[in-house]
């Protein structure tokens, strides 16, 4: 076993593995066989078709995406099966093929104007090494996984939930306002089994949270409240003592505006790559820095592909067979198929340098290397069959690894330009339904953690939030318990410092 003592978990959003690193022409060591091995990325010759046209992949990559990809779960069934595709509840996945992007993206079912602007091969474009030098410098410093899939074929809510708890409870798409009212009559959303914040809770230093932006995916679980969420600001100062002592970190991005997911660092498409390098940069060059660093673990992942490009086809999944409910499950899915690969960088001086790890992996594989290194048993079926990433660090005494990393590379102007745009874009839908995307969910957050913040309102508060039925309304809801949200965490800062 190896000698990690604390890891960390920094999970970005919506970004598919070609297009992100398919191109970076990556070489380095096996890390099961120990031979030079080159990482499996797209090229030129792979392609999608519409309309008679191709549209190979290729690089550069749009620094800012002018709409949305669609990757809600018939977006995915199109991407991966094509077209016309099907899928029947409590069935297999249709035959995979990876040949449907382009026609997602061109009409897509969850996309807010209906379809896509030209150029429509924009969705099979991936980025230069130069435009992402943060992400590729990690990976060819440690480790990078070329068969991390996204636990399911469907978007971000989801597949979040399995990185915390093995499974999504059954849910299969994003929620709707109407059930994230629901939610609340169990203060949060469920699982059988429980989370892996709940394994952890049985050891004497369990877990720590950190949030760059006011809401998080984690802080719609059951037993996560938003007193047990600090701010990323207070990151470095933490893990600079000694004594930190916290088994597992786990790390959520700023997605910015909830309308239009600009603003932030999570690296939605509407805002761009260049904040969360950043944020990747800033959370290695901490660790690097702190007494800790010589027994971590990091690991940086996406939460699905976004919509874009890849030319791996997903193979099939255990199910977590945990019994959840099926209430939440729109399309008879099964969760017997992953989804589409997104990156995943190990980092750690106990890891090798230069390792491409070609082993299949999801997002259950977090909690299952969790439970490898704590001896914890598995949530379910899924990580007790996930292979976990505790072989990588099988050096016994910490290697010499780089201070820095490189700097972001700076968007050209027309990027900034496109990112305001789609801000004003997002503000403009005021009136449109709040059910579409992520806004339920971080709806159903607010709501929790305001009444965590107001017990004694809790009645009117869910009163309020049955009553929401736009986006506008959403958000100004939102940006209310926001400010408390603030108010709070800085009043825990003062009080801790003057301890």
């Amino acid at each position: 076993m190896s000698n990690i003592t604390n890891v960390f978990v920094l999970m970005l959003e919506n970004r598919a593995f070609d297009h992100m690193l398919g191109f970076s022409g990556l070489t380095g060591t096996d890390a099961v066989t120990g031979k030079p091995t080159s990482i499996n990325g797209a090229s030129s010759s792979d392609s999608n078709s519409y309309q008679g046209t191709s549209y190979p992949a290729g690089t550069p990559a749009p620094w800012v995406m002018k709409v949305d990809p669609g990757h809600e779960f018939l977006d995915v069934l199109t991407q991966l099966a094509g077209p016309g595709s099907t899928y029947a509840p409590g069935g297999t996945y249709p035959p995979i093929n990876n040949s449907g992007f382009v026609a997602d993206y061109v009409s897509s079912p969850s996309s807010d104007e209906g379809n896509a602007p030209p150029p429509y091969g924009a969705i099979m474009e991936c980025f230069g090494t130069a435009q992402l030098p943060v992400l590729n410098a990690l990976a060819q410093n440690f480790a990078v996984c070329d068969s991390w899939f996204a636990s399911m074929p469907g978007p971000t809510w989801p597949n979040r939930f399995f990185l915390h708890a093995a499974s999504s409870g059954g849910l299969d798409r994003s929620p709707t306002a109407a059930e994230i009212v629901e939610w609340e009559t169990v203060s949060g959303f469920s699982f059988p089994h429980g989370t892996i914040f709940d394994s952890l809770n049985t050891l004497p230093f369990g877990w720590k949270i950190y949030a760059a932006g006011d809401f998080t995916n984690v802080g719609a679980l059951k037993g996560i409240t938003v007193f047990d969420i600090s701010d990323y600001s207070d990151f470095a100062g933490d893990v600079m003592s000694s004594s930190y002592p916290w088994s597992y970190t786990f790390i959520e991005p700023d997605y910015g505006n909830l309308s239009s997911y600009t603003g932030g660092n999570s690296q939605h498409p509407l805002d761009g790559v260049t904040n969360g390098e950043r944020l990747i940069q800033q959370t290695y060059e901490v660790l690097r820095q702190s007494p800790l660093w010589d027994t971590s673990l990091l690991i940086v992942t996406w939460d699905e592909h976004g919509g874009f490009y890849d030319h791996v086809a997903p193979p099939v999944a255990p199910p977590p067979a945990d019994g959840s409910s099926s209430k939440y499950n729109n399309y008879g899915f099964t969760f017997a198929q992953y989804g589409v690969r997104v990156p995943a960088v190990i980092v750690s001086p106990l890891i090798p340098y230069n390792l491409i790890d070609h082993r299949t992996y999801d997002h259950s594989s977090v909690p299952a290397t969790l439970e490898a290194l704590l001896n914890l048993s598995p949530l379910t079926q899924r990580d007790g069959k996930a292979n976990n990433v505790t072989s990588l660090c099988s050096l016994t005494t910490a290697r010499d690894t780089p201070a820095t990393l490189p700097n972001p590379a700076s968007p050209p102007a027309s990027a900034l330009a496109q990112i305001s745009l789609n801000r004003r874009r997002g503000d403009a839908q005021a009136g449109q339904t709040v059910d579409h995307g992520n806004l339920p969910g971080f709806l159903h957050v607010a709501m929790k953690h305001d009444i965590e913040l107001s017990p004694e309102q809790r009645d009117a508060i869910v009163a309020r939030v049955k009553t929401i039925r736009t986006r506008g309304e959403a958000l100004a809801y939102v940006e209310h318990v926001g400010a408390k949200i603030r108010i709070e965490r800085a009043a825990r800062r003062r009080n801790n410092e003057s301890r």
